[in-house]
């Protein structure tokens, strides 16, 4: 979405443990060392090197506001429905009958709060320049967009000017030593093998 279509203002999120970090919920041992939002996940990193804010939903009724507009409920009954009568159990055929949706939603049915199309709502917005959209840009110290889409783990630089993750040792030429360094990791699924990014 981010590549397509830019940086948004914000997200507004629940506190699923995916967006965001809560004591005594996600903490691994009964010992609480982090309190809520000292630690950030790793889709809340992706945010903040873009510079989206977030806000989270405090409450469950405020999260209801999320999945109530009319977008997700409108696909929701119809997925299940259109997965019913075409008699379909398996999730990558319900992946088409989804994305079928999505695109009929947003190409060809007008929404009834906007009168428009949302597609076309959109481009116009651009075009006018009244979007909170932002476009994709790589800021420093960046410099590819591996640097932001990635795994992250921090690591010690030990006396040898090496980092250690998962009993295998990385060299670090020129790191300072016994300081924290990030290593950015770039799975590949295809080859099993990943790209580390120091």
């Amino acid at each position: 979405m981010l590549l397509q279509y830019g940086f948004p203002l914000a997200y507004y999120v629940d506190s699923h443990s995916i967006f965001r970090f809560v004591q005594g919920r996600d903490s691994f041992w009964r010992n609480h060392y982090r309190l809520t939002d000292e630690v950030n996940p790793q889709w809340k990193q992706v945010l903040d090197d873009c510079g989206i804010k977030v806000t989270y939903a405090l409450s469950p009724q405020a999260k209801g506001k999320i999945e109530r507009p009319r977008p997700y409920r409108w696909i929701q009954d119809r997925l299940v429905r259109t997965c019913y009568r075409e008699n379909i159990g398996d999730i990558k055929e319900a992946q088409f009958i989804l994305n079928y949706l999505v695109q009929k939603y947003n190409h060809q049915i007008v929404h009834s709060t906007t009168g428009e199309i949302p597609y076309i709502r959109f481009q116009r917005a651009i075009r006018e320049k009244r979007t909170l959209f932002r476009k994709f840009t790589i800021r420093p110290p960046f410099k590819s967009v591996k640097d932001i889409f990635c795994l992250r783990v921090d690591r010690m630089v030990n006396p040898y000017r090496k980092v250690c993750i998962n009993n295998l040792e990385l060299k670090v030429p020129g790191a300072p030593l016994h300081e924290r360094i990030q290593l950015r990791i770039i799975p590949d699924k295809e080859s099993g093998l990943s790209e580390v990014r120091f």
